[in-house]
């Protein structure tokens, strides 16, 4: 056992003496060190439940005959974070975390892990971490938090945080009262769990399971069911399973898995985060990934399943109809069935007993949404490397769209002028230098899609960016736009009044002039300069590399 390194030998007797002063007894020396990964935080809706699942974890290790050790990570709260420079720091926050985990994990000779993350970058941070590490390991989330309930003169709406965000907008254009939107921001979040719609949380954990890396149930049990419990415990337990089997993340996330996460992806209509992470998450494991593997997944994928925000249904309604175990049942032939899971099964015996018990929240494949998946990567002159955009929460009129620019460079701006009402239908807004060496930190543009969304121009205005959107955005926003403006992209060479075309069908994003014109227009401008110089930030915007490779730190050059 590796934590046999702090626990064996008489060189040892100094840490058995702290492991003593812990309360370990001579009878656990002998036994496996597991570490559980958690990310409680109290300023996290989705994480402030997490002790409570961390300790039925700890019961099931204990119970198959192991030794629990709790460890933190950091955790961002999103929607906390939104629309203020907090939100440079969320997505940074994500290489910080699986470098913690590896720390974490290195200085105490864990045997094996068990993460428990449940909101944005926890999810991938860990999974970057888990094959970083390549320990056996497990992933059980907390789970989604349910839908709120809007009292109204004829009964109640759904709502969610999503709800509440695009109420500013509906504020700005005077539809609806500063009392009415009170009420609602006291019952969209109804409790703890990850955000109740198919946004980029429970996107993550849904795909944590497609991977292969969570037991079924652990994307769309909600936070508060029993369910979650006994999945906890039974996670503890399993571990102790993959230990004793030596079955390590490298065995389960490979090429085949990253085809099924992507597959169930598109079914789903996730959240265009998930091509970042995914990516990163990738390019740590060392497989070949390339953007356009996307399309090629999206064109044989039906989407299957619309959920907040481009349908009416959340994660709990997904759940009653099977959760992802019956998604993957439908999809059938389009998967790698053969894959191998953390329950020591393949894909195809892990959903064997499957099926849909709602063929309204899961369509079948043949009365699929769409017969292509619910995003895209766009090429073009102005993302020659790629742009991402959530197809299946585009309105029909938007999916092809030509119109005149309005540059900004700065979220801050762009918003401002969606409140002064000075965006005319018909444009394309570009907000720029967002971008992960840009922002720095690549911030999410919930706020200004939102307020468009708000405002009913969501099916009048495309948004173009080289920042990032919300899961909970919808409207033909487009982002990930790289190479980004602060590495002289050409997203940089745009200028007011030049002629866009968004084709997304085709999987185009252009902007009307020549090559030429982009290339002496870039050469006109002044070197960019960081907005931020010290810190932490300052260190991500130096080593970050481009959206289109997941954001990650670029290896240093000898």
């Amino acid at each position: 056992m590796k934590s046999d390194l702090i626990k064996k030998g008489v060189e040892r007797a100094p840490h058995r003496s702290l492991l003593h002063a812990l309360g370990c007894t001579r009878a656990e020396l002998d036994k496996p060190f597991i570490g559980i990964i958690n990310s409680f935080s109290e300023i996290v809706p989705g994480h402030m439940h997490l002790r409570d699942i961390a300790e039925a974890v700890k019961a099931g290790v204990r119970s198959a005959g192991g030794v629990p050790f709790e460890v933190n990570t950091i955790a961002v709260c999103d929607g906390i974070a939104m629309n203020h420079p907090g939100m440079k720091y969320s997505l940074p926050s994500r290489e910080l975390i699986a470098d913690s985990v590896e720390i974490m994990a290195e200085a105490h000779a864990f045997d094996a892990l068990v993460f428990i993350p449940n909101c944005d970058k926890i999810i991938p941070g860990m999974l970057m971490a888990a094959v970083r590490l390549n320990l056996p390991a497990i992933f059980i989330s907390g789970g989604p938090m349910l839908k709120g309930y809007l009292p109204t003169e004829t009964g109640f709406n759904e709502v969610d945080l999503s709800s509440v965000f695009e109420a500013v907008g509906k504020i700005s254009s005077g539809r609806m009262t500063e009392a009415e939107l009170e009420l609602l921001e006291e019952v969209a979040c109804p409790g703890c769990g990850s955000c109740s719609g198919m946004f980029t949380a429970n996107t993550m954990n849904c795909l944590t399971e497609a991977l292969g890396m969570g037991l079924p149930g652990n994307g769309t049990i909600p936070a508060i069911d029993s369910r979650r419990q006994q999945l906890a415990k039974a996670a503890g337990q399993q571990i102790m399973a993959l230990l004793a089997d030596d079955i390590r993340p490298r065995h389960i996330i490979n090429q085949n898995a990253m085809h099924n996460a992507f597959t169930v992806d598109m079914a789903l209509g996730g959240s265009t985060n998930s091509v970042l992470h995914l990516t990163a998450i990738a390019n740590e494991a060392g497989i070949g990934f390339e953007l356009p593997m996307v399309n090629k997944v999206s064109k044989a994928t039906p989407q299957l399943c619309k959920l907040r925000p481009a349908g009416d249904y959340h994660i709990e309604d997904l759940d009653r109809a099977g959760g992802i175990s019956a998604v993957m049942k439908e999809l059938g032939g389009l998967l790698k069935t053969k894959a191998k899971t953390v329950t020591g099964k393949t894909v195809a015996e892990n959903i064997s007993k499957s099926r849909v018990l709602d063929s309204d929240v899961i369509r079948s494949k043949t009365k699929a949404h769409s017969q292509t998946g619910g995003l895209a990567i766009l090429f073009g002159n102005i993302a020659p490397d790629g742009a991402v955009v959530k197809r299946g929460a585009v309105a029909p009129e938007m999916m092809v769209h030509r119109g005149a620019a309005r540059v900004f460079d700065s979220e801050e701006e762009a918003t401002q002028a969606i409140i002064g009402r000075t965006i005319k239908p018909g444009e394309v807004i570009v907000i720029r230098y967002e971008g992960p060496r840009g922002g720095p930190g690549m911030r999410e543009m919930l706020t200004p899609t939102s307020l468009l969304a708000g405002m009913g121009m969501d099916k009048e205005v495309a948004l173009i960016t080289d920042g990032r959107f919300s899961g909970a955005t919808r409207g033909a926003a487009i982002g990930h736009v790289s190479p980004e403006a602060a590495s002289r992209g050409p997203i940089a060479a745009v200028t007011n009044g030049d002629i866009i075309k968004i084709d997304i069908p085709n999987c185009r994003l252009e902007v009307e002039i020549s090559d030429k014109d982009i290339s002496n227009r870039l050469a006109k401008l002044t070197d960019f300069e960081p907005r931020i110089k010290t810190g932490y930030l300052r260190r991500y915007a130096e080593k970050v590399s481009s959206a289109s490779t997941g954001a990650v730190f670029q290896e240093e050059q000898p």
